[in-house]
C-alpha cells in the first residue's frame, strides 16, 4: 500500500467535501420541508389531497434516483416551453439540477417517515390537548408536531446519511464532490482501489458525525428514556421512607 499516494489522494479529494455536504443538507433541508407538507395532505382525510400524495410518493421511491437525475438535467431541457422560462437560469446549472433531483427524492421516503411519526402520537395526548381547548393548528404545532418529530426523528436520521451516500450520483452531471473528483484522478492515475478506499473513507468520516449529531438529538429530545440522576436515584428510598 502506497501511503504516500493515499496521502495525496485525500488532500485531492478533501476540496470535495464541501460540495458534498452542501447537496446533502440543502436537499435534506428543502426535502424535509416538502416531506411535512405532503406528510400533512396525506393525513388530511381529503381523498383527492391523500391520492395525489401516495402517487407523487409511489413514483420517486419506485424509480431510480439515477433516473431522476437524468430526466432533470437533461429531460427538462428538450421542452421550449422550460427553456423560455424563467426557471431556466437556474435548470441549465447542474447544481440546481442535483438539488432539487435530490429534494425531491428525498421528500418522498420522508413523507412516509413523518406520516409514522404523526400517525404514532398518542390518541390520549391530542384528547387531553383539545380538552384544555387547543385549537387544530395550536394542537398541530404544540402537541402532534413535536411528538412526531421525535417518533420519526431515527428513521429521519437514515434517510439524511443516504443522502449523502446519494450525492455521489452528481458527479455524473459534472459536479466535482467527492466521488467526482476521484472519477477524474483515477482517470490520471489509473489506480482505482486506492482512491476509491480514500473517498469511503472520507464518506465514513462524514457519516460518523452525522451519526453521533443525530443520536444526540434524540437523547435531547427524550428525557423520559434517560437514567435518572445518581443524587435523585440515592434519595428516592429516604422519601418513601
Amino acid at each position: 500500500m502506497d501511503f504516500a499516494f493515499l496521502y495525496e489522494t485525500l488532500l485531492t479529494l478533501l476540496p470535495g467535501v464541501p460540495l458534498t455536504l452542501q447537496l446533502a443538507f440543502a436537499s435534506v433541508a428543502c426535502g424535509g420541508v416538502l416531506a411535512l407538507v405532503l406528510a400533512t395532505l396525506r393525513v388530511s382525510g381529503i381523498p383527492p389531497l391523500e391520492w395525489l400524495v401516495r402517487i407523487y410518493v409511489f413514483v420517486f421511491r419506485s424509480t431510480p434516483l439515477l433516473v431522476q437525475i437524468f430526466i432533470i438535467y437533461y429531460g427538462l431541457s428538450q421542452f421550449r416551453e422550460i427553456r423560455g422560462s424563467m426557471i431556466w437560469p437556474f435548470l441549465r446549472e447542474p447544481w440546481w439540477c442535483a438539488l432539487l433531483a435530490l429534494s425531491l427524492n428525498t421528500a418522498a421516503y420522508a413523507c412516509e417517515i413523518i406520516r409514522g411519526g404523526l400517525q404514532a402520537v398518542p390518541a390520549g395526548q391530542i384528547e387531553a390537548a383539545r380538552a384544555a381547548g387547543m385549537g387544530r393548528l395550536l394542537l398541530f404545532r404544540r402537541i402532534t408536531l413535536p411528538l412526531a418529530i421525535r417518533q420519526a426523528l431515527p428513521g429521519y436520521g437514515n434517510e439524511v446519511i443516504l443522502m449523502i451516500k446519494a450525492t455521489s450520483l452528481a458527479s455524473i452531471i459534472t459536479l466535482m464532490e467527492v466521488t467526482g473528483l476521484a472519477a477524474k484522478l483515477i482517470s490520471q492515475t489509473y489506480r482505482a482501489i486506492e482512491v476509491f478506499i480514500v473517498a469511503g473513507l472520507i464518506y465514513l468520516a462524514i457519516n460518523f458525525i452525522v451519526t453521533r449529531l443525530i443520536q444526540f438529538a434524540e437523547f435531547r429530545l427524550s428525557p423520559h428514556l434517560r437514567p435518572a440522576p445518581a443524587a435523585a436515584v440515592a434519595t428516592e428510598p429516604k422519601a418513601a421512607a
